[in-house]
């Protein structure tokens, strides 16, 4: 029987724990890295050391930046809605990991594959779907393995029981991975554990990439974004590919505390979740798109398209991945962006980002006509309209009475 697994690896507390343990569950392990930003060379390297020092039989970095943005960036941005209306679905990474896993299996020919997901979270859930809806591997149906889902039927609190076994096999455990869940990648990044699970005020350590206030700097920081079908194409002038443009407003937008926001709500599974986050260059780009959207599209598209964005979000949320819906959403979300091309003015002095200023051949304007300012039509056509617009309203006033009151 073939023992080979492939194990989704980023070299913190959970996934470190579960290379021993697979292993002394008689698995011989392999890890894969999919690396899709939000770390440097030195800390890809030290994921890879750790991979070493745990024993594993191989472990593989894989670039997964281009993908990311892709088939996750892109149409996030077209829809242009967080979960809830805030959470902007920083751990989506996890689709593009599970399909380097399952690559990794499939060369090693073998249907095993496992995770380090929790059995309270929304991942393990993103993780089996996206397994399970994936076709079948070299051996017949994917066999998944969750370590950490296993170890809580035994013990309550599973992280200090995963920082005892590999500290007791001579495996040392980093600080800060004792006292939050940090997931970091091209998207932002996200904290949780500790004071915040507790619903309290997050301490000084639950920080990621955002500045605090008194580091912002004093001058305001202008970037300019170049849109062509709804995709961001350039900055400043620069033609990036996507992956690279996101790097930069993360770096750019960062330093000035953008995108930073503390976030509550209904997990998959039914709990609530609470979490901290971070995403500067996503929140420049949603503010960029949306400025030169609502600029272009007509009164209908932009009243609309929120209800399929929320759709949308809800299934990549929720797992749904490769669920035919997403598919077809996601047809309708390219087919609203054949007109956003223009460039967008952004402008931050800290904590927040805004455009301020719109390009683009495409904007609804009337030639001789503006809102509130100059008008080509007369006052008997604006009488007419609002008489016609609001005839429901007053028909029901004088059938019903004019008063407010109910009917006598």
């Amino acid at each position: 029987m073939n023992r080979d697994i492939v194990l989704a690896f980023s070299g913190g507390l959970d996934t470190s724990f579960c290379v021993p343990y697979l292993q002394e569950q008689g698995w011989t392990v392999h890890t894969v890295f999919a690396d899709t930003g939000g770390v440097g060379a030195a800390e890809r390297a030290a994921i890879e050391a750790r991979a070493a020092e745990l024993g594993v039989a191989s472990h593989r970095t894989v670039d997964g930046g281009p993908a990311l943005w892709r088939d996750f960036v892109r149409p996030f941005v077209w829809a242009g809605e967080g979960y809830q209306g805030q959470y902007p679905l920083l751990v989506s990474d996890r689709y593009l990991i599970v399909d380097a896993v399952l690559a990794r299996a499939r060369e090693l020919g073998t249907n095993a594959v496992a995770h380090g997901c929790t059995g309270m979270g929304n991942d393990q859930v993103r993780f089996d779907l996206a397994v399970m809806s994936t076709r079948s591997g070299a051996t017949g149906d994917w066999a998944i393995v969750a370590p950490i889902r296993e170890i809580q039927k035994q013990h309550a609190q599973t992280r200090a029981y995963e920082q005892a076994y590999l500290e007791q096999r001579g495996f040392a455990v980093n600080a800060k991975q004792k006292a939050y869940t940090i997931n970091e990648n091209l998207l932002g990044v996200t904290l949780s554990g500790g004071e915040i699970d507790d619903w309290q005020a997050p301490g000084e350590g639950a920080r990621g990439w955002c500045a605090r206030r008194e580091q912002w700097p004093a001058e305001p920081l202008q970037a300019r974004l170049r849109f062509e079908r709804g995709e961001a194409v350039a900055l400043d002038g620069k033609p990036l590919a996507g992956q690279e443009l996101l790097a930069r407003l993360n770096t750019m937008f960062a330093q000035y505390g953008v995108g930073r926001g503390l976030y509550t709500g209904d997990t998959t599974i039914g709990l609530k979740g609470r979490i901290v986050y971070e995403a500067p260059g996503l929140a420049a780009l949603l503010a960029a798109h949306r400025a030169l959207e609502e600029a272009v599209l007509g009164k209908q598209q932009n009243r609309f398209k929120p209800q399929v964005a929320r759709k949308w979000v809800e299934l990549v949320y929720e797992g749904f991945w490769h669920d035919p819906l997403k598919a077809d959403v996601e047809a309708f979300l390219a087919s609203s962006q054949r007109t956003v091309n223009g460039e967008v003015l952004l402008e931050t002095r800290g904590g927040r980002v805004d455009a301020v200023a719109v390009e683009s051949p495409h904007i609804l304007r009337s030639g001789t006509a503006t809102y509130a300012q100059s008008a080509d039509w007369g006052v008997e056509e604006a009488e007419g309209f609002i008489r016609l617009f609001g005839m429901s309203s007053t028909l029901w006033a004088e059938v019903n009475g004019k008063g407010s009151g109910d009917a006598a």
